[in-house]
């Protein structure tokens, strides 16, 4: 897979009840600058509970831990 195959990752944020989709390599570095800028630093945006817990399953198999 090539960084122009990567999904953009959804991003939300309780306290601005927003959602948006960020490019796999930029996804870090925006919600950082999301939280810095909107919530001193506070993190509270973050990527998508559910698409964490889907890629952490997917490592641990890929890991051979499940």
């Amino acid at each position: 897979m090539t960084d122009d195959e990567l999904p953009d990752i959804p991003v939300i944020c309780t306290d601005c009840d927003t959602r948006t989709r960020v490019a796999f390599d930029e996804v870090e570095a925006a919600v950082e600058r999301h939280n810095e800028q909107l919530h001193d630093g506070e993190a509270v945006a973050q990527v998508d509970p559910e698409v964490m817990e889907v890629l952490a399953d997917r490592v641990a198999e890929d890991l051979g831990l499940l």
